[in-house]
C-alpha cells in the first residue's frame, strides 16, 4: 500500500514534519509493507516554508534581519527543490511568537525584517516567491517592509516618516521613485487562509488587533490610520483596499501585496498542495492520512486537512483524519469529508498528556487506526 502521510503542524507540540515521521512510523509498525509516502503540509500560516522545503528536497538560506521591535534577530527564507522558487514567511522576521506577551503593540510592531529577508533572496538571484502571511505581531499595512525595500512614506511636509505604525499615523503620500525595481520582474503567490477585509468589523485591526495586544482603543485607532493608509494607495494607485478580500490577512500586509506587487493571493492550503505536487503524488496511492492539533468547524474554513481532502475526495481516495483533539460538537461535519476520524484525546490521554509527548502518542494512535483499518477493509 502506498499511504500520503500529509499532516498540518500540532501547535505547541509537533512540526509538521515531526508529525509526519510519527504517523510514518506508527503505519510502518502496523503494516511493514506498506510504502508511506511524507508530505507534511500546511495552509499558509507559520510551517508552510518548513513543510514545502521538505517535500521538495529543498534547502533554508539564513540572513540577518529585524524583529517586530528592531532587533536584530537570524532568520530563514527557503528555497524549494526546483532552486527557483523562495518561499518567504511573515512570521519569521515579523511574528508574534518573535515576542513576549508583554511585548506585543501592534502600534510598535513593523514587518521591516520581512523587507529585508526579501531583499536578500532578491540579492541571491530569486524572482519566484511564495509568501505565508500567517502568524505576524504586526498591524503595519506593510509599510515596515515596504520601506525596507525603498518605498518612502512621508508627511502633509515631505518629510519622511518613521518605521511601521509612525509612518502610517502621519501619512499623506507615497514616493514610489525608490522602491526596489526588481519587484517588478518577480512574480509573487501569497498564501492566505484569511479573507478579511482590510478595515471595518471584519477587518485586520478588529479581529487580529487583540490578539497582537491591542486594546479597544488601539483597535480605533489603528482602523482609522489604515483607512488613511487605503485612501491614499487609492489616490496614488487607483486600487482600493478598504474592502479588498485578503486585505486584511497580516495586519494589513496582505493589502500591501495586493497594491505593490505582482500575483495573486490563495487559499494557502492549495497553494502548498500544488508545490508540492500531491495530486499527482495521490493518483497512484491507496490511502492517505492527514491530522492537525484540534478539528473543530473551523478546520472547514480552508485549515490543510480540510484542502488534502477535498483533494482526495475528488479522486475516491480514501482520507483518515487523526488529531490531538476533535471538537465531537463538530464532528458529523467533520465526516461529510473524512473517511474516519480519530483523536489522539479519546484513548483517555489529556490533551496536556497528548501535548507533553505528541510525537509518542501519535504514532501509537496512528499504529492502532491502521491495524483497524487493515483489519476492517481486508488488507492484512
Amino acid at each position: 500500500m502506498k499511504i500520503l502521510i500529509a499532516p498540518d503542524s500540532f501547535k505547541g507540540s509537533m512540526t509538521a514534519v515531526q508529525a509526519a515521521q510519527a504517523m510514518a512510523e506508527g503505519v510502518q509498525e502496523a503494516s511493514p509493507q506498506s510504502t508511506p509516502v511524507l508530505m507534511p503540509a500546511a495552509d499558509g500560516g507559520e510551517g508552510t516554508m518548513t513543510a514545502l522545503v521538505s517535500a521538495t528536497g529543498g534547502k533554508m538560506v539564513e540572513a540577518i534581519v529585524e524583529d517586530p521591535l528592531g532587533w536584530k534577530i537570524t532568520a530563514s527564507y527557503g528555497v524549494l527543490g526546483d532552486q527557483k522558487t523562495c518561499v518567504v514567511e511573515l512570521a519569521e522576521a515579523s511574528g508574534l511568537t518573535l515576542l513576549t506577551e508583554a511585548e506585543r503593540n501592534p502600534l510598535l510592531a513593523s514587518t521591516y525584517g520581512t523587507g529585508e529577508l526579501l531583499a536578500h533572496a532578491l540579492d541571491a538571484g530569486y524572482r519566484k516567491f511564495i509568501i505565508g502571511l500567517g502568524g505576524s505581531a504586526t498591524n503595519d499595512a506593510g509599510i515596515g517592509m515596504l520601506q525596507a525595500l525603498g518605498m518612502k512614506f512621508l508627511d502633509v511636509h515631505g518629510v519622511e516618516l518613521g518605521p511601521g505604525m509612525v509612518a502610517l499615523n502621519g501619512l499623506s503620500k507615497i514616493d514610489l521613485f525608490g522602491f526596489d525595481k526588481r519587484i517588478m520582474e518577480s512574480r509573487f503567490l501569497i498564501a492566505s487562509d484569511v479573507e478579511n477585509p482590510l478595515i471595518g468589523p471584519q477587518g485586520a485591526s478588529a479581529v487580529f488587533g487583540p490578539q497582537k495586544g491591542a486594546t479597544p482603543d488601539m483597535v480605533t485607532e489603528l482602523d482609522r490610520v489604515l483607512t488613511n493608509f487605503a485612501d491614499i494607495v487609492e489616490r496614488f494607485t487607483g486600487m482600493a483596499l478598504h474592502h479588498e478580500k485578503g486585505a486584511g490577512a497580516a495586519g494589513g500586509a496582505g493589502g500591501a501585496f495586493q497594491a505593490f506587487f505582482l500575483g495573486e493571493m490563495r487559499r494557502g492550503i492549495d497553494l502548498v498542495l500544488e508545490a508540492m505536487d500531491f495530486e499527482e503524488q495521490l493518483l497512484d496511492a491507496d490511502l492517505v492520512l492527514t491530522g492537525e492539533g484540534k478539528s473543530d468547524a473551523q478546520t472547514l474554513s480552508g485549515k490543510a486537512p480540510f484542502g488534502i481532502a477535498e483533494v482526495a475526495n475528488r479522486h475516491g481516495k480514501p482520507v483518515v483524519l487523526i488529531s490531538g483533539t476533535v471538537d465531537r460538537s463538530d464532528k458529523e461535519k467533520l465526516e461529510l469529508y473524512f473517511t474516519e476520524i480519530h483523536a489522539v484525546a479519546d484513548d483517555g490521554i489529556s490533551p496536556e498528556e497528548s501535548m507533553a509527548n505528541a510525537y509518542g502518542y501519535m504514532k501509537r494512535k496512528t499504529r492502532k487506526v491502521m491495524e483497524s483499518y487493515l483489519k476492517r477493509n481486508n488488507l492484512q
